[in-house]
């Protein structure tokens, strides 16, 4: 095989001969002789000596393609036939519509690339920007010459938007060029708009502004924009940005932007995620059922973020269901009413609404049984009769009267009239009125009955009798009513301020030199040195220390300090950490005033056991008032006693303040029994006694004491458990501190043995305490 216009050798050798060699060409001879003529191009190369005889064609052509036969005719030999093919290279391929194809995106189309005059035929193949791409189609035609081929190749594409500037190559290859020939066409796809459509800020609050913006390619370009929600288009949006204030709608009508140019047009919506409160998107109907049927309640709301639906009764809390219908099941006339249907969005908003359920069954009567007349004035009994459907018939009996609408007759003094109350859903209102109401008609019965379609409904009515109250009491208890409530006020008022002025504590100014020193301050028996104490005291000791912390109770209600000096306010210059007085360097103890129990008990006469004693600095010899009694006398009539403690301190604390008050064993006479009843006023008896401690348990105790620091004969006395001893001041005890006849312990009444709530001088009242005093 041999290219067009090559040089082409076919080689003959022939040997031991040396008569004529020539050649055929398909069986024709080309002639005799070294130089023939008739073809130019052709030549025999002869070399006896070697016995060759070569058949030379240059410049080989399509017509050279033929059988060869080399002939020694005189030997009658010849050769085998040699075929000579001449390749013939393809012409340009071509593609129709090259260099530049215009398609329309998305209409398919077949590209065309036609390789003509090969020989062999050409094989076609296509290359998209570079790349093979697979799926042409071929046919080949032979020419006339019957030699050579023309070959077609169709690729069938789908042209896209992204395809406008691709080029796609036409490769044609045969045994000549091996390397083929190229031809490249470049895709021009017109296509309408692509679009994307954005929105800014993705979520919002109803009413707030929102943007949404059109982005869109085209080719050809863009010719214009429309703007629509929920199908309807906007007027005045033409632009590619379009702004607007966003409601719960934009939540279902989607925005779209419809973007077009020469070819067509694109349309791309987008919904806004709009946060509102709830919508009612179906409204429920009031609904009318039978007695005993099933009812479906509906209603739908709309909100965002995903609401919480709740169904109740009006005026019930009971969640009945949490879905869009209500389900109720063999209904009765209790179930008839309003029924609220609410929906909460979570930190939007909570929408409700009610819907109607009638029950159709027999009327109800709810009017009050019992009605109130006034005797020789009009008097009304009324009949409220709720009905689905409407009653029929309404009758009224009382005595010997019966009354039913159009049928017969009543006397002068009653009538009846009937209104429907539109307001209570058809219901209607049955008044019987009696003029000059007598004390008969409050004798009577009156019966109410009613009938519908389902049956009757009834209900018995007294009549009872009332006064008219006169306008002038109704005008004085309001004035009274309104006086007392001011008086409440500020009594109320001045027990808030005494409390807080008695919280304050006195501060005293002193020297400006600052002076801090720690005070131990004990009681007594607990100054005295341990090796005197005994072993029972000690055991007493210890069974006293849980009583110290109700003495600071008293603390609460201490009044406020009495001192000559002028007070001034000092700030404390620790910041409160510890507790700061300030005084002079004597240490000197102002006096004090002393609230005893009496001045907390109701006052009495003049000398009885209600006189307010004021206490000295609790020095021994102090001496009792005039106004305080030893003893009560049996017979005689004093005051009345509160009947109980104040209410701030416990039975305990009674307990412990009678310890330090009672005399000492040998001091005490005989356990007493208490105040009698018949002691006091008859206005005692008005006092409540209930839940209240006995006198006993401020008399004397009922075992055997002994006195603080100073130990019993023997430890026998323990056995019966622990008991304390009262110090006892009597009105015989000088001033001097002399002795006299033992007094009467006189218990919780005994002005003698009153405990005061702000004793500030008594060691046996307060517990072991340590005092930072800062002086200047």
């Amino acid at each position: 095989m041999q290219g067009k216009k090559e040089l082409v050798v076919l080689s003959c050798v022939v040997f031991n001969y040396s008569g004529i060699v020539q050649w055929t060409k398909d069986g024709l001879a080309l002639g005799i002789g070294e130089d023939l003529r008739a073809w130019p191009r052709y030549r025999v190369l002869r070399l006896v000596d070697v016995g060759q005889y070569n058949l030379e064609i240059s410049a080989a052509e399509l017509s050279d393609d033929s059988l060869y036969e080399c002939q020694a005719t005189e030997a009658a030999l010849r050769s085998r036939r040699a075929k000579l093919t001449v390749l013939i290279p393809p012409d340009e391929p071509v593609i129709e519509g090259a260099p530049e194809i215009l398609l329309t995106a998305g209409v398919p189309y077949n590209m065309s690339c036609v390789s003509r005059g090969a020989k062999p035929a050409s094989v076609i193949e296509w290359q998209k920007d570079g790349l093979p791409i697979e799926g042409a189609v071929s046919t080949t035609e032979v020419l006339p010459d019957r030699k050579r081929v023309t070959t077609r190749s169709y690729l069938p594409i789908s042209p896209v938007d992204t395809d406008t500037g691709k080029n796609f190559t036409c490769v044609a290859t045969n045994l000549a060029v091996p390397m083929g020939k190229r031809a490249t066409i470049t895709l021009n796809v017109h296509h309408p708009p692509v679009v994307t459509l954005s929105i800014e800020p993705r979520s919002v609050l109803a009413g707030e502004r929102v943007t949404f913006t059109c982005q869109a390619t085209a080719n050809p370009p863009v010719m214009g924009y429309k703007w629509a929600k929920g199908g309807v288009v906007i007027q005045g949006a033409r632009e590619s940005v379009f702004v607007t204030k966003a409601d719960h709608s934009f939540f279902t009508e989607p925005v779209s932007c419809q973007v077009f140019n020469a070819v067509g047009s694109t349309n791309v919506s987008i919904l806004v995620d709009v946060h509102f409160g709830p919508i009612l998107v179906v409204e429920p109907k009031p609904v009318t059922v039978d007695l005993d049927s099933d009812v479906t309640l509906n209603c739908k709301w709309a909100g965002n973020p995903p609401l919480t639906l709740t169904w109740t009764k009006k005026g019930s809390s009971m969640v009945l269901s949490n879905n869009n219908q209500l389900y109720l099941k063999s209904v009765s006339q209790a179930d008839a009413g309003q029924y609220v249907c609410k929906a909460i969005v979570p930190r939007i908003g909570v929408g409700e609404t009610e819907v109607t359920l009638t029950v159709n069954g027999p009327p109800i009567i709810s009017s009050e049984a019992v009605q109130y007349a006034v005797r020789g004035e009009r008097g009304e009994v009324k009949c409220y009769i709720a009905s689905t459907p409407p009653p029929d018939k309404i009758v009224w009996a009382w005595k010997e009267n019966v009354w039913e609408k159009e049928k017969g007759t009543l006397s002068e003094r009653y009538t009846v009239e009937q209104s429907k109350l539109t307001t209570q859903g058809g219901a209607v209102l049955s008044t019987l009125t009696i003029n000059n109401v007598m004390e008969s008609d409050f004798q009577s019965t009156y019966n109410c009955t009613a009938w519908n379609s389902f049956g009757p409904g009834t209900m018995i009515i007294t009549l009872e009798e009332t006064e008219v109250v006169p306008v002038g009491i109704i005008a004085g208890g309001t004035v009274g009513c309104s006086i007392l409530l001011i008086l409440c006020l500020l009594a109320l008022v001045l027990v808030l301020y005494r409390q807080r002025k008695g919280s304050r504590r006195g501060v005293t100014l002193g020297k400006p030199d600052i002076k801090v020193e720690t005070i131990n301050k004990e009681t007594h028996s607990l100054e005295e040195d341990s090796g005197s104490v005994s072993t029972a005291t000690r055991m007493v000791k210890a069974m006293y220390s849980p009583f110290k912390d109700d003495i600071d109770l008293k603390q609460e209600l201490r009044s406020d300090t009495l001192d000559t000096r002028q007070d001034y306010e000092l700030k404390d210059p620790t910041n409160g950490y510890y507790n700061v007085r300030a005084s002079t360097h004597d240490e000197g103890r102002p006096a004090s005033r002393s609230m005893h129990y009496s001045d907390y008990r109701t006052s009495g006469q003049p000398g009885g056991a209600a006189a307010v004693v004021s206490s000295g600095s609790g020095a021994p010899g102090a001496t009792a008032g005039p106004g305080t009694p030893s003893s009560l006398a049996p017979g005689s009539r004093a005051g009345c006693y509160d009947p109980r403690p104040p209410s701030r301190l416990s039975h305990n604390s009674y307990a412990q303040f009678n310890t330090f008050t009672r005399a000492g064993q040998s001091q005490q006479p005989p356990p007493s029994s208490g105040p009698q009843t018949s002691d006091f006023t008859a206005e005692c008896s008005l006092l409540d006694s209930t839940a209240q401690l006995g006198y006993e348990n401020y008399g004397y105790p009922h075992y055997p004491t002994f006195r603080m620091g100073f130990g019993p004969p023997s430890l026998a006395p323990l056995e019966g458990g622990p008991a304390y001893e009262m110090y006892g001041v009597g009105p015989s005890v000088g001033a001097g501190g002399g002795t006299g006849t033992p007094e009467t312990g006189l218990g919780k009444y005994g002005s003698s043995t009153r405990f005061s709530y702000t004793s500030q001088h008594s060691d046996y009242s307060h517990r072991h305490t340590q005092r930072m005093q800062t002086h200047v």
